[in-house]
């Protein structure tokens, strides 16, 4: 596939819409509004797009470099991570996954990545996670397993 295999026929108004996997840099551009020139492209793609797809991966490294790089508190990353998922161009896995996770991420003070192995355990009737993180006590909804 070449340049531009992502496009899809023009929309109304001229505008092509696009198809494509979206990397943690255009969303934290987005949500950081830094610097304006790329965070006002990055916008503006998630605006005109048809269906920008998110991966769990790229989800997660956008909650990290929130939280690390810009040292956003906690509910502010998931209010930001919550309106980008509102977005209608935005295609997740699984959202409510993703919500649970961002709410056990706030709620509880888990990281992100212990979060979603919560919500993940939860969705999936598993009800358990295997782990040595001790701080997956404090979800009450699961099982906290050491090795």
């Amino acid at each position: 596939m070449g340049p531009g295999a992502g496009r899809d026929a023009p929309r109304a108004g001229g505008v092509a819409s696009l198809i494509a996997f979206v990397d943690t840099n255009v969303l934290v551009r987005h949500l950081v509004a830094d610097p304006p020139e790329q965070a006002r492209r990055a916008t503006a793609a998630l605006a005109d797009a048809e269906r920008l797809l998110v991966t769990d991966v790229v989800f997660a490294e956008c909650v990290f470099v929130l939280e690390s790089f810009y040292e956003a508190p906690r509910e502010q990353v998931a209010t930001a991570m919550r309106a980008l998922l509102a977005l209608p161009s935005v295609v997740v896995n699984d959202a409510p996954v993703l919500l649970r996770a961002l709410e056990v991420y706030e709620l509880d003070g888990l990281h992100f990545a212990e979060a979603q192995l919560v919500a993940a355990a939860e969705a999936s009737g598993v009800g358990r996670v295997l782990s040595f993180d001790k701080a997956l006590k404090r979800a009450t909804s699961i099982e906290w397993w050491q090795p």
